[in-house]
């Protein structure tokens, strides 16, 4: 141990030495990632052995140490490989003289957070619990919300260095068996040091998206909305420390959907979701469309003629859009690495100083803050921050064709958006189902949010075992 582990050099691994029928028996653990009561406790009982039994039965001490062993998980490793990799899991080993297996016992207490309701998918009414840093604790969660015996959570162990335990979370007679088959290939096919990022690695790895921007997987962090897509069928990833889920497969839809929708009635839940799709779409092409109507005024009706500046700027339009639009994403990354208090100062200091500023000393024109207001407006209603920047690439795209070719440069850019969207997968998913290839009845229920009690068909896109959901096999 002190050659595999440093035992004796990192101040974090420790050791407890004790003689039982005068054979020695050790225990090894790292502080930290153990629960020091249960360690006392487990301690105790091996001790009293000297107490309970004659040296008579120091031939089964190996036994007897097994059965008093007070604990809920205890099982019996035989090389030292596993031994290490156990013990720097935060669980504890114990060694007995003369044995060539050890014992690993389960007492693990990770550092971390309770579960709390995550920042970026907040709800009005709904629970307030959501994920953590735990893996035990996430996969509570999901059992707390289905108690089904045919819930499955496969665990393996990434990274020659990290060792990081990451589980595949499905519904056994539901989840389509190719696509479980697939990401457990590419699960264990992963060859890499350490999952320092965690799902974010374990994505990049499966997908091999590359540069493409747009997210091929959701993450969540609220376990409610883990628990409803394993009954869709869909198949799920937890990662070790790292609080947020991977949820595969999905499409362009499944980015725009908020748990919000579903805490309303039928009613509000759909006009909700216009109103995002409304903010979708205009974060994307408001400021192309506005930009085109100011290059080529005349394809604007004469009840419109009103939209466009008034006034004249020594900077092109184009120019103050570019400048409003990186000035918003200077604003965003510093909002996310500045303390709470602070950032909510520094966006009334940007908002109402630089913007009135910058029209005084004409930077700017009011009408270009008001249509980049309009946009970013449009990217912070979008529930999935990953598309929400995929947009926004899209949408600067937009702008550079826009000013270059105006009306022929806007059709071609938003023709290029559409088929790049519909010609990609997402492990074998039409990304931009069920839109193209159109599907009446799924693209229905993407507009209108229907009520639980109508909503008995799983979607077809996940390809479950069994399209009813009160139906089990």
């Amino acid at each position: 141990m002190k050659n595999r582990v440093g035992l004796g050099t990192s101040f974090d691994l420790g050791v407890r030495k004790i003689k039982v029928f005068n054979r020695s028996i050790h225990l090894y653990y790292v502080n930290g990632l153990v629960d020091t009561l249960y360690v006392l406790r487990t301690l105790q009982e091996v001790v009293h052995l000297n107490d309970r039994h004659d040296s008579k039965f120091a031939k089964d001490l190996f036994l007897l140490v097994k059965n008093y062993i007070n604990n809920q998980s205890v099982e019996i490793v035989s090389t030292l490989d596993e031994a290490v990799d156990q013990v720097l899991s935060g669980l504890i080993i114990i060694f007995v003289e003369d044995e060539n297996k050890a014992f690993v016992v389960d007492t693990r207490s990770y550092p971390g957070r309770s579960p709390e309701e995550p920042d970026t998918e907040r709800v009005i009414r709904g629970s307030r619990d959501g994920f953590v840093e735990n893996i035990i604790f996430n996969t509570a969660l999901i059992r707390r919300r289905i108690r089904d015996e045919r819930l499955r959570f496969e665990m393996f162990k990434v990274g020659e260095r990290s060792k990081t335990d990451v589980s595949l979370v499905y519904l056994k007679d539901v989840a389509n068996p190719k696509l479980i088959k697939t990401i457990r290939k590419e699960i264990e096919g992963i060859d890499v040091d350490g999952l320092t990022m965690a799902d974010k690695a374990i994505e990049e790895y499966i997908l091999k998206q590359g540069y493409n921007p747009y997210p091929q997987v959701r993450y969540t962090e609220r376990a409610d909305v883990a628990a409803t897509h394993i009954l869709e069928g869909h198949v799920l990833i937890i990662v070790d420390t790292s609080p947020s889920v991977i949820i595969t497969p999905t499409t362009f839809f499944h980015h725009v959907q908020h748990a919000e929708e579903y805490r309303q009635s039928a009613a509000v839940g759909t006009f909700v979701r216009w109103i995002r799709f409304i903010g979708i779409l205009a974060s994307i092409f408001l400021l192309p469309l506005w930009l085109l109507f100011v290059l080529e005024p005349e394809l604007l009706p004469k009840q419109l003629d009103f939209i466009g500046p008034k006034e004249t700027s020594n900077i092109p339009v184009v120019i103050q859009i570019f400048i409003c639009d990186i000035g918003i994403e200077f604003l965003r990354m510093a909002a996310i690495h500045t303390p709470t208090p602070l950032s909510t100062a520094m966006g009334l200091i940007a908002a109402v100083l630089i913007g009135e500023i910058a029209v005084e000393v004409g930077l700017l024109i009011p009408e270009v803050i008001l249509y980049v207001a309009f946009s970013a407006i449009g990217t912070f209603a979008t529930p999935s921050y990953e598309l929400s920047v995929a947009n926004k690439i899209s949408h600067l795209f937009l702008l550079i064709l826009v000013s270059l070719f105006k009306v022929p440069g806007f059709v071609i850019g938003t023709t290029i958006i559409l088929i790049f969207l519909t010609s990609m997968r997402s492990l074998n998913t039409p990304y931009f189902w069920p839109f193209i290839p159109f599907q009446p009845r799924e693209f229905m229920q993407i507009l209108v949010r229907r009520s639980t009690p109508g909503t008995i068909v799983r979607p077809a896109i996940v390809q479950p075992r069994n399209r009813k959901k009160q139906e089990t096999s």
